[in-house]
């Protein structure tokens, strides 16, 4: 396995240099007690008034049925290889609040935030997580019964990553790329709109 680590501009902390996202992956079991830290961790995460607004589905590789199940919501490109995870989650939101019915305008940013705390858990334990939007959402609402006022959003791979070499060229290419990212003067903003922020 290559360790792909980030080239901060600035000091932080080694888990997020260390966060990568990988296509490659070695298809052992992950161990219960590993997955359900993963969902404790994203349980802990913030969210507006509290209201938790995230839901995942989940399969583990074990279960062969209920892996290919969710599997199969995943968008071609993805199922090639996201087949050989240790396990599969879905990501779905509450668009509403519990509290009283009204739309949670930030309950897309809570889940992305959960998804966040379970990724920073793995790393820490020599996991990884690849976030895919390339899902069909229509399938896993019909397949797991997901309720009107939910939305399907994004899926996870997790497990263990493999050596790059075992992967086909293209995926290969992009597994052994550095981790690039753009300056904070590009999207950290001060007096104006563009316009970088003087943090001195």
């Amino acid at each position: 396995m290559i360790a792909k680590h980030a080239r901060p501009d600035h000091p932080i902390a080694a888990v997020l240099a260390e966060r990568s996202s990988p296509y490659g992956y070695d298809p052992r079991p992950l161990p219960a007690a590993d997955l359900r830290s993963l969902f404790e961790a994203a349980r802990w995460a913030p969210s507006a008034f509290n209201e938790q607004p995230w839901r995942y589905v989940v399969a583990v590789r074990q279960d062969e049925a209920e892996f290919a199940r969710l599997l199969g919501c995943l968008t071609d490109t993805n199922q090639q290889w996201a087949r050989h995870a240790s396990a599969l989650a879905v990501g779905v939101a509450s668009l509403t609040y519990a509290r009283d019915g009204k739309p949670n305008g930030t309950a897309l940013h809570d889940l992305g935030l959960a998804a966040a705390s379970l990724t920073v858990e793995a790393t820490v334990r020599g996991l990884v997580v690849h976030q895919m939007g390339g899902i069909l959402p229509d399938r896993v609402r019909e397949l797991y019964r997901v309720p009107e006022g939910f939305q399907p959003l994004t899926a996870l791979a997790i497990g263990y990553a493999a050596d790059p070499a075992t992967l086909p060229e293209a995926l290969r290419r992009r597994d052994m790329a550095p981790r690039t990212r753009r300056p904070q003067a590009e999207f950290v903003f001060g007096a104006s709109w563009a316009v970088a922020a003087v943090l001195d």
